[in-house]
């Protein structure tokens, strides 16, 4: 773990997860960012690179299902992304660049840096970090990968950083939270875990240390119950808000 103390901020908001999205509003985009803010809500949202190096806020590795195109994002420029419209509405996906121009310091962001086994992490990490670079925002980076924290906390440590964690969704780091040398070396600043599994002890232990613990994603009244009786702040949507 970090040895430093965590922004308070992280704490004091509820999130709204990828955006304030709904009918009509497609995750991730600029409304759903604005939408949050309307709301009184912090924001997490997801990173995917293009094939040409640029941070797009995209949740999935593929384009199908939030666009109708075919093909992996990775394998398209930013400008052919950007061309695409979310769902059948008149949204696109943004770059980072355009959500935190969007924000501007309204709301804090909560930013998930995609990754999978073997990907090569450092691209985002680096474009990541500089689109940071001269935000003035609360924001914070986080990733179930733990390559990313670690990455952060050598390379720009001025960025709060969190390890994302779940033992119940099969994504290819399944327990990964729990494992103590990769945890030790991601150094977080805080947790987000799955609500599933916010009662395995090492959430607990993590919280009782007076370590901040978030939890995603909060989708129905039980898990919001859940999520306010063991963690300090949730990441939410649908009926999962308050």
């Amino acid at each position: 773990m970090s040895a430093r103390p965590a922004p308070g901020w992280l704490t004091q908001w509820e999130y709204a997860h990828r955006g304030l999205h709904g009918e009509g509003v497609p995750e991730n985009s600029l409304a759903a960012a604005r939408g949050a803010i309307a709301r009184g809500m912090g924001i997490e949202c997801d990173i995917q690179m293009s094939g040409d190096g640029e941070p797009l806020v995209f949740h999935d590795w593929d384009l199908s299902r939030l666009t109708g195109a075919e093909g992996m994002v990775a394998r398209h420029t930013a400008e052919a992304v950007l061309a695409l419209r979310l769902r059948r509405t008149d949204q696109r996906p943004p770059r980072l660049a355009e959500l935190l121009a969007a924000v501007a310091g309204a709301a804090p962001l909560l930013i998930e840096v995609k990754s999978m086994p073997g990907y090569v992490v450092e691209p985002s990490c680096r474009a990541v970090a500089a689109g940071l670079a001269s935000y003035r925002g609360d924001v914070a980076v986080m990733s179930f990968d733990p390559r990313v924290p670690e990455w952060f906390a050598s390379h720009a440590p001025q960025i709060a950083r969190g390890l994302v964690g779940t033992d119940t969704l099969e994504n290819g780091f399944k327990g990964v939270w729990r494992t103590a040398d990769v945890f030790a070396a991601a150094q977080p600043d805080f947790l987000a875990i799955d609500v599933r599994d916010l009662h395995r002890p090492e959430a607990a232990a993590w919280r009782a240390g007076g370590r901040p613990l978030l939890t995603w994603t909060v989708r129905s009244p039980e898990t919001r119950a859940t999520g306010l009786a063991l963690a300090d702040a949730l990441i939410a949507e649908g009926a999962g808000l308050a």
